[in-house]
């Protein structure tokens, strides 16, 4: 197996159960799934599916009940709360549904903030948040406030940001639920691309199956089982 059939994200017989009163619900119950390396996936289903709490497990913010989740060859399920930290600062870039960008700072200082928390100097983040808004076509922005900027703009910054780690793997909750359908498309598109170029593997849960059809492989989700995984494989053909 070559470099890019490496499995990242690994799920072995996954189960998260809450209480809810007398009640057991089952928001996952036995998921599988295994996700390669630079590869762009949708997890997609209607609300309560069970989707965002999938998410959540791969990104360690919720802990499972039962099963395995090992992403970038760590065991979450193991980790304590500390290390999970770690690892999110280490190896994750999230893009949310709302920009979550602060008002008082612009473009530039918005993309630097997550290496401002890991101490990188002035100068090497303000060059690499540059380099980051170029990337996602933003270049003519880069001091503009987010008051300034569209809701497409606004979540090109957050692309951005989300990158500037060099996540080994970025998670993608409703990317563009705030945007209009042409902006959305733009936004999935340059998400697409970047993933691509820089062979990291991105994770997007969302309810819009129009959407999902820019991802790689789809990975259907219904009352906590994955009940349809479909692989989309003429877009790598076209751009080969």
């Amino acid at each position: 197996m070559g470099n890019s059939a490496q499995a990242v994200i690994q799920v072995k017989n996954l189960y998260k159960i809450f209480r809810v009163g007398e009640e057991k619900v089952r928001a996952l119950n036995g998921v599988d799934l295994t996700i390669r390396r630079g590869e762009f996936c949708a997890i997609v289903g209607t609300s309560g599916s069970g989707k965002s709490t999938m998410l959540n497990m791969l990104a360690g913010l919720e802990k499972p009940t039962k099963g395995e989740v090992i992403v970038a060859g760590e065991h979450l399920e193991r980790m304590n709360e500390n290390q999970l930290v770690r690892f999110r600062r280490e190896k994750v870039g999230f893009i949310f549904q709302s920009f979550n960008l602060l008002p008082t700072m612009n473009a530039i200082e918005n993309v630097a903030l997550p290496l401002t928390f890991r101490g990188v100097d002035k100068k090497t983040r303000e060059a690499k948040a540059e380099k980051m808004l170029k990337l996602v076509g933003l270049s003519t922005h880069v001091k503009h406030r987010p008051t300034e900027m569209s809701g497409g703009q606004q979540q090109r910054v957050g692309v951005a940001r989300a990158l500037v780690l060099d996540p080994e793997i970025i998670f993608a909750d409703e990317p563009t639920g705030n945007l209009d359908s042409r902006t959305s498309e733009e936004v999935l598109g340059l998400m697409r691309r970047v993933v691509q170029e820089n062979n990291q593997t991105m994770v997007m849960v969302t309810h819009d199956r129009h959407l999902a059809g820019f991802a790689d492989r789809i990975f259907h989700i219904s009352d906590g089982k994955i009940v349809k995984i479909e692989e989309q494989q003429e877009y790598r053909e076209d751009e080969k």
